[in-house]
């Protein structure tokens, strides 16, 4: 790794002697700063003084050297762990750049410009923290002592214009045949839950999701911090908030689960369960909010579920596993899993129907991505074989993937199985093992 631009260098201290004369004169501070600039570096060329100019006022009023990175639209995430050179996200992949911080406090004082703004503030009492840029990038922070090599500070990137189905498509993240499908579970109605790892691009599958939704429906998005950007005319953002420097004031997902319910929603849009709200989700889902759309954090869809029941016993009510496994199994239809491949690209892996067994739900696999080919089999129960037939049709595949199944009862062969279609496809994928049940190792 390289060492620091000198440029850099002479950005930072000028950036110390212009704060130290701070009130010193009658210029505004872009005029300070080129003054400051032609003064001790006038032996620099015209552009490179420009340069130098543009930097010191990254400096002195905004991300410093960041500054760069967040005007590229190609990095999706900026990774700062303290002066090390900064690391980035690009396609999925992360790549190491000149860029960092010359002095730590220099990055400390970039965290409080992008904290004070919002009313947060990160210290030694409190040196855990997150918020978004007016952008909508999403902020974390972590200071020493927990962060032993100086503060990190994590930026994921929000794009303002974000991905459309079809730009879904384009990029691998599921095919033609896979996006008709799901869009028509949207359409009908059918809840469905998002899961992935870290990374994986559930936000971004879900808001694509949410696109299928009706322009007259009434949703309520709830969300830790706002990230979604449906586009239908009745939209309700719901934000939650963190607690104040007394430990006061703090509104929760949970609060805003339950407080949506008396909103008169359509559809209940929460782009992360991540806690008790679970438990209020369910209850909302089991009776009568269907057509809810939401992500958590899981591997595959049983792993999904699973999740999602021991998030409800979070919230304290005594209930037994039994109920709670009854209240999941009426709650979701769908369960589609996403994941990031090992080049980096992110793409739908598994969509399963969530059916009930003996011990409460279980999963059975619709969809799967296996040995580079997309395979599917027939839905399983007749509820949700009749909703998605009464979805819209899906259009013809432009391309020689496999066909996306029609809604068919049990005991019925879906059109286009068996060794090979008159389409050209290859084999469908069929299984008649039993569903994955919630308790399933």
């Amino acid at each position: 790794m390289e060492g620091m631009d000198p440029l850099e260098a002479l950005a930072g201290d000028l950036r110390e002697r212009l704060l130290a004369g701070a009130g010193a004169g009658e210029e505004d501070l872009p005029g300070r700063i080129r003054s400051l600039v032609d003064r001790e570096a006038g032996v620099l060329s015209e552009e490179r003084r420009v340069e130098l100019a543009a930097r010191i006022a990254q400096r002195a009023f905004g991300l410093g050297p960041l500054e760069p990175l967040l005007a590229d639209p190609s990095v999706d995430e900026i990774m700062v762990s303290g002066v090390a050179p900064v690391w980035v996200e690009r396609r999925g992949r992360l790549e190491g750049t000149r860029v960092r911080f010359e002095r730590e406090s220099d990055l400390r004082d970039a965290i409080e410009r992008i904290l004070a703004p919002l009313g947060r503030r990160a210290d030694e009492a409190e040196p855990l923290c997150d918020a978004r840029l007016p952008d909508g990038s999403r902020v974390n922070v972590v200071l020493p002592p927990l962060a032993l090599d100086g503060p990190a500070l994590t930026i994921r990137r929000f794009r303002r214009h974000g991905l459309s189905p079809d730009d879904l498509v384009a990029n691998g993240t599921m095919g033609r045949p896979l996006l008709d499908f799901l869009a028509r579970a949207v359409r009908s109605r059918a809840s469905v839950l998002v899961c992935g790892g870290t990374g994986s691009g559930k936000t971004t599958t879900l808001n694509v999701l949410s696109s299928f939704v009706g322009e007259d429906e009434r949703v309520v998005t709830i969300e830790d911090a706002a990230e979604l950007r449906l586009r239908q005319p009745h939209v309700v953002r719901l934000e939650a908030r963190p607690p104040n420097l007394e430990g006061r004031g703090e509104v929760t997902i949970r609060r805003l689960v339950r407080n949506a319910l008396r909103m008169r929603p359509d559809r209940i849009i929460v782009g992360e369960v991540r806690g008790p709200e679970a438990l209020d989700l369910l209850t909302a889902l089991s009776t009568g909010h269907d057509g809810s759309l939401s992500t958590v954090h899981a591997g595959s869809p049983t792993e999904a579920l699973r999740r999602i029941e021991v998030l409800a016993l979070m919230s304290d009510v005594g209930l037994p596993h039994a109920a709670i496994r009854e209240q999941i199994a009426d709650a979701f239809d769908l369960v589609v899993c996403q994941a990031r491949t090992a080049d980096g690209s992110r793409r739908v892996v598994s969509v399963a129907e969530v059916v009930r067994v003996a011990s409460g739900p279980a999963t059975r696999e619709l969809y799967a991505w296996r040995d580079g080919a997309p395979r599917w089999r027939a839905a399983l129960t007749d509820e949700l074989a009749a909703r998605l037939e009464a979805g819209d049709p899906p259009r013809a595949p432009a391309d020689s993937a496999a066909p996306a199944p029609r809604a068919v009862p049990p005991g019925r062969a879906a059109p286009g199985d068996g060794p090979a279609s008159s389409r050209g496809v290859g084999p469908a994928w069929r299984d008649d093992g039993p569903p994955t049940p919630l308790g399933a190792a």
